[in-house]
């Protein structure tokens, strides 16, 4: 029997997002520093003859195994750009919320695209895998590699990778799906519309960083443009960023992507431990997870 080959789909995390603009195609313009996290989901691949999909795991209730999963749309995209291409069965399991706002779909997308490229003997750097990527969705091409980075346009512009600071968190979701679409709605911006207000991000030179007090003095100084719009939608935002607020050790939080997934930073992993223990006595109903962000 072939042996499975496995990856893990870690957490995308928006450290910070400002939009600026919407094209005239109707999508939005953006530029947001992305770092992962150290939880998220397993793939596996077992090499066969015919291409299927099974799904657990404690958040994979809710999905179901067609043509729209993630998963198969890029089998597909990747099949597209190589004709021939070997696939087999795929399991799933589900441990990010689902439409959260730190690219779980976008990320298990990407790891079909690597687990497809190990299968196939394709090189990581691989354009069709990278046109592969860009086709499924916005954020699948900054998680094939899960490094931190910029992330500009629609998500098909990414800066080099960064080596940033080790930084120490936990993120929590009150167990609320927010649809992307429905927040960029709320925004409000027409078509062809500029933000006035949009600036070269604080975090621009992220790069330059060595020391995680440097990093957080720079993301104080920005923020993430969707957040806004998205507590609008689910108002249980601005509990969860107020309750974060609240918490030993804080240093800096915010909302991740289009929401409702929030994080705080720490300066260390007892600090974080114990932040996430306590908020998790406050609300067991919500999805708690000490992490580190890289």
């Amino acid at each position: 029997m072939p042996v499975a080959l496995t990856t893990r789909a870690r957490a995308k995390v928006n450290l910070d997002l400002k939009i600026l603009g919407r094209r005239a195609d109707g999508y939005h313009e953006l530029k947001s520093l992305v770092a992962f996290a150290s939880v998220g989901d397993s793939l596996a691949l077992e090499p066969a003859s015919g291409l299927g999909l099974t799904i657990g795991g404690p958040q994979g209730t809710s999905l179901v195994a067609d043509d729209g999963n993630l998963v198969l749309r890029a089998v597909q995209a990747l099949a597209d750009e190589l004709p021939g291409l070997r696939t087999g069965h795929f399991h799933l399991v589900k441990r990010l919320p689902v439409a959260s706002g730190i690219g779980g779909g976008s990320a298990d997308a990407a790891a079909t695209v690597r687990l497809l490229a190990r299968l196939n003997g394709l090189s990581p750097a691989s354009p069709q895998l990278q046109r592969a990527a860009i086709r499924v969705g916005a954020d699948v091409l900054v998680c094939l590699e899960s490094r931190a980075r910029i992330m500009a346009g629609i998500g098909e512009r990414l800066g080099p990778a960064l080596c940033l600071p080790p930084l120490f968190a936990i993120l929590v979701n009150p167990n609320v799906a927010v649809g992307t679409a429905d927040v960029f709605r709320t925004l409000g911006l027409a078509q062809g519309q500029s933000c006035p207000a949009a600036v070269e991000s604080g975090i621009g030179a992220a790069e330059r960083f060595a020391a995680a007090p440097d990093l957080l003095a720079a993301l104080h100084r920005t923020g993430n443009d969707l957040e806004a719009p998205a507590a609008q939608v689910a108002p249980i935002i601005t509990d969860v960023l107020q309750r974060l607020s609240r918490l030993p050790g804080y240093r800096l939080g915010r909302m991740s992507g289009s929401g409702a997934t929030c994080f705080a930073l720490f300066d260390d992993c007892r600090q974080s431990a114990a932040a996430a223990k306590l908020l998790a006595d406050e609300r067991p109903d919500w999805w708690i997870k000490p992490t580190l962000l890289r």
